[in-house]
Parts: C-alpha cells; sequence; structure tokens
C-alpha cells in the first residue's frame, strides 16, 4: 500500500465515458436518492432499482423516476450500484444482478465491504469499481444543486474492461464529486480506514468517552444536568471547529486554561494503553474477525447486537439529555424546520458550507473564560456581530 496521494479534477473527468450507458442505482436511501438525482441532472441515463411497492418506490416516482425492479434494471444497465444497505447488498446481487448482468458491465459500491471481504465476488468480465462520497447524501444532493460538490473516494477492484477508471471517475464528476476533489484509494484502504473510524473514534470512541466522562463526575457528586452539559452538550462546539480548521481552529477559540488542559491531561486519558487497544481493533478489522462477526450476526434475528444497543441506549446520560434537550428551543426550532429536498439535515450538514468565522484579533483568544465560552455577554455580543453566520457563533447566540 503506498501513501502517496492521487486527486483528480473536473479536468481529469472523461464526461464521454457514460455517454449511451444506462446506469442502474440499486436502492433509494440517502446516497442512492442524490446520486440517482445528480446523475439525472448532469444528463445520465438512470434507472432506479427498488423493491416493488416499498416505501422508496412512490418517493422514487414523486420524485420523477420510473422505478424497476433490480432484476429488470440489471438487464438493461451499463453500470449497476449498488446502495442498498450492506448487509442486504449480497442477496441483491446473486438473486437480481449477477443473474442479468450484461459481460463487459460496471458494478459499483459506495462502501467495499462486501467486495473486500468475499460476500460479492464478481465475474472476470465485470468491471468492479467504488466512488464513496465522504458526506452524507442529503449534502451531497445539496452540495451539487449550489454548484459545488463533497469529495470522493474512487478506487478500482477489477478492470475487466480497460475502462473501469474512466467510468468510475465519470460517475464521481456527474454526481459533483470532482468539483471537491477525487482521492485514489483501494477497497481495501477505503474498507478498513472506514471501519477503525467508526468504531474507534467517530461511534464507538466517542460514545464511550463522552458515557465516561458523564459518570465519573455523577459518580463523584456532581449534579448529572451539569455533566450532561460539560461532556456532551459543549462538545459539538468543539467538533464544529476542528471541522471548519483542524486543531489550529479549535486552539484559536478556547480559553488558555482549557489549551493547557487538553495538552497535560488528554495523553493521559488516551495513553498507550488505549493505543494498543486500537491497534487490536484495527488488528481485527484486517484480518476480518470483526467483519465475520457482524456477517453471522445478521444470519440470525441479531440477538447479540439488539441487546448492545438497548442497553447503550438505556445509558443514565440517554435520560438527563433528552430532559435537558426538551428545553433547548433552538433543537425544536431546527428539528421541526422544513428541510431542503426533503431530507432531514444533520448539524453537521447546516454547518458543512457556513463561511468561517472571523480569527481573534491578534493576542486575543475568542472566548476568555471556561473552555467553551467566556462570559454570557461576551458570548452574546459576538452572536450579534455575527449572527448565525459560523458555526461557533451560532452556538453562542443559542446556548446563551
Amino acid at each position: 500500500m503506498t501513501n502517496k496521494t492521487t486527486m483528480y479534477w473536473e479536468k481529469d473527468a472523461d464526461q464521454t465515458a457514460l455517454n449511451g450507458k444506462t446506469v442502474a442505482v440499486v436502492g433509494y436511501g440517502s446516497q442512492g436518492r442524490a446520486h440517482a438525482m445528480n446523475l439525472r441532472d448532469s444528463g445520465v441515463d438512470v434507472v432506479v432499482a427498488l423493491r416493488k411497492g416499498g416505501k422508496t418506490w412512490t418517493q422514487a416516482e414523486n420524485d420523477g423516476f420510473s422505478p424497476k425492479t433490480p432484476e429488470e434494471a440489471a438487464k438493461v444497465a451499463d453500470v449497476v450500484c449498488l446502495l442498498c444497505p450492506d448487509m442486504a447488498q449480497a442477496k441483491v446481487y446473486a438473486e437480481a444482478v449477477a443473474p442479468n448482468l450484461k459481460p463487459g458491465s460496471t458494478l459499483m459500491f459506495a462502501h467495499g465491504f462486501n467486495v473486500h471481504y468475499k460476500q460479492i465476488q464478481p465475474d472476470a468480465k465485470t468491471d468492479v469499481v467504488m466512488i464513496a462520497p465522504k458526506g452524507p447524501g442529503a449534502l451531497v444532493r445539496r452540495q451539487y444543486e449550489e454548484g459545488r460538490g463533497v469529495p470522493c473516494l474512487v478506487a478500482v477492484f477489477q478492470d475487466a474492461t480497460g475502462n473501469a477508471f474512466k467510468t468510475a471517475l465519470a460517475y464521481a464528476h456527474a454526481i459533483g464529486g470532482t468539483r471537491a476533489g477525487v482521492i485514489e484509494t483501494t477497497f481495501a484502504e477505503e474498507t478498513e480506514t472506514d471501519l477503525f473510524g467508526e468504531q474507534a473514534v467517530l461511534c464507538g470512541g466517542a460514545t464511550e468517552l463522552v458515557a465516561a466522562g458523564f459518570q465519573t463526575l455523577v459518580d463523584a457528586g456532581y449534579k448529572p444536568e451539569v455533566a450532561y452539559f460539560e461532556c456532551l452538550h459543549e462538545l459539538k462546539l468543539i467538533v464544529d471547529l476542528i471541522y471548519e480548521g483542524g486543531f489550529a481552529r479549535m486552539h484559536e477559540f478556547v480559553s488558555e486554561t482549557a489549551k493547557f488542559g487538553d495538552l497535560t491531561r488528554g495523553p493521559r486519558i488516551v495513553d498507550e494503553h488505549v493505543r494498543a487497544k486500537m491497534k487490536e481493533v484495527l488488528t481485527e478489522i484486517q484480518d476480518g474477525t470483526f467483519a465475520r462477526e457482524w456477517i453471522d450476526e445478521n444470519k440470525g434475528p441479531r440477538t447479540r447486537y439488539n441487546e448492545l444497543l438497548k442497553k447503550d441506549l438505556e445509558q443514565p446520560i440517554e435520560a438527563v439529555g433528552k430532559r435537558m434537550r426538551d428545553n433547548m428551543s433552538w433543537l425544536q426550532e431546527s428539528q421541526n424546520a422544513p428541510a431542503k429536498n426533503a431530507q432531514t439535515q444533520t448539524a453537521v450538514e447546516k454547518f458543512a458550507a457556513i463561511k468561517p468565522a472571523p480569527k481573534p484579533a491578534q493576542g486575543q483568544s475568542e472566548h476568555a473564560g471556561g473552555c467553551c465560552g467566556g462570559s454570557a455577554t461576551e458570548a452574546k455580543e459576538e452572536a450579534e456581530r455575527e449572527p448565525a453566520t459560523t458555526a461557533s457563533g451560532r452556538f453562542a447566540r443559542e446556548i446563551w
């Protein structure tokens, strides 16, 4: 595996590679809907493939498509993009796609799990590629409509025709990816890094850290509501700042006290023991242990999965959080507001295209006291200067 990064842009894509071809998008969830609509708006002949009579069948019709079953779509398609859920893909491929796929067709994925772990093994006459937008479907669609795009990953697993990469890059271009840059990768790299990020940092790591911090404060006698604010609620501001400009951006906005605590205490929390556990998790991803465990779980009623999920949602922080959020009017307004394209917008999506906040004046910290804000007066004044134009400005306006 090479560490060299190659990126592709609009000028690199051969837009004619999809001319005269029919693309079947199998699945009409967040990504499927965005891909299908962007492809259509780029002039590509698109067929949406769905289970007849399902809820998304009606939604696709309302969006102007004439859906077909996966079997019907595969017969007419030159490119079949499997965007149904990971654990459904192998069955859909084996029963509907593979028997009807034309020789020389392209099989496309947005995640490499099933190919990398050999749940789907296409024949040697089929191109196998991946285009993976690094953002949820609603963002992929909205950025496209606004003349921008979401960065994508591109990978070729099998090049039967000699044109696999050209087809994949044309597809990325048609959904808007080349406007923001397309990074070349492999199915193995995308799958393993994606799973590791979810398990060790974004989902598993983050939620366990939040829950452990909350419980540490509560066990020490602090009010659960205060612990909730300090360990969960204010996390959003930190994540938004890092999202906007990395660790440097966060350091511009937090107090000197918070920075010193970060630099001296953070490494004691994520220490060599934690790093060793991260390597164990990565090894289980690389050698297929996790994949086998998850695949086996899905062969039955997912008893263990459901038990673990139930336990996770019954943690005290969940009950406290619900109570606290019920009193946050701005969250209710956000959840009740109509979203563009009838898609629910997440907090990250809402702030994805927001312009960065202005830097604080030389020698000044954005917030003088506390980790996530100075006095209420300072935060209010900042919000009035930059009303709802930045993630941090919006947060200050809302929380105060």
